[in-house]
C-alpha cells in the first residue's frame, strides 16, 4: 500500500512517468502506468501541452 501511495503521489504531482519508473523500480513502463490516475486528463495530454505552449508564444 505505501508503494501505491508513494507512485500515486509523485505522478498527482506531476513527477514525470520516466522518473516515477525510475524511482519505483518498475522494469516496465506500463506498471508505472497503471498508477497514473489522470491519463485521461487532457490537460497532460502531449498534444495539449505542446499546444499552450505555442499560443504562449515561446
Amino acid at each position: 500500500m505505501l508503494r501505491h501511495t508513494f507512485v500515486t503521489t509523485m505522478l498527482d504531482a506531476g513527477v514525470s512517468l520516466r522518473d516515477v519508473q525510475i524511482a519505483a523500480r518498475h522494469a516496465d513502463l506500463r506498471t508505472t502506468m497503471c498508477h497514473d490516475r489522470a491519463h485521461n486528463n487532457l490537460d497532460r495530454h502531449p498534444n495539449y501541452i505542446l499546444a499552450a505552449y505555442m499560443d504562449s508564444g515561446t
